[in-house]
C-alpha cells in the first residue's frame, strides 16, 4: 500500500496535486494524507473526491516524530518539519514505512507530493 502526504499553500489547485503527485512517481496511492489544519482545503477535498481516495488528517505532534528526507526551510519554520508531505505520508504509513523517494514539488509550486510504502 502506498500513501500519498501532501504539503501545499492556500493557493493550491486540484491540478497542483495531480501535478506533485505525478512527478512524486505517479503510483497508485491508497490514502492520502497531510496535516490536520490543512485536511479541509477545499482544492485537496476536490482532487480526493475525484481520485476517490480518503484524506487522513496527522496530528502535528505525530509528523513531528518523523525523519524526513527534505529540509524545507519554509516548512521548518512555519511547522518545525523537514517536510510535511513526507512527515504525514510516513506517520500515516506507520511503524516500519519508507519513502520511496524525497518531496516532488507541483508544476505551479504550490503543492508537494511524498510517497511512502507500508510494510507488511
Amino acid at each position: 500500500m502506498i500513501i500519498a502526504g501532501f504539503g501545499f499553500s492556500k493557493q493550491a489547485t486540484p491540478a497542483s496535486f495531480q501535478s506533485a503527485l505525478l512527478r512524486a512517481g505517479g503510483l497508485e496511492i491508497s490514502k492520502i494524507a497531510t496535516l490536520e489544519d490543512k485536511a479541509r482545503h477545499m482544492a485537496l477535498r476536490l482532487f480526493s473526491d475525484v481520485k476517490a481516495i480518503p484524506i487522513t488528517p496527522v496530528a502535528l505532534a505525530d509528523a513531528g516524530t518523523m525523519t524526513c528526507i527534505t529540509m524545507s526551510e519554509r516548512s521548518l519554520k512555519e511547522y518545525g518539519l523537514g517536510s510535511v508531505a513526507e512527515a504525514c505520508a510516513l506517520a500515516t504509513a506507520g511503524a516500519g514505512a519508507q519513502l520511496i523517494g524525497p518531496r516532488a514539488v507541483s508544476a505551479d509550486g504550490y503543492a508537494t507530493c511524498a510517497l511512502a510504502r507500508v510494510t507488511p
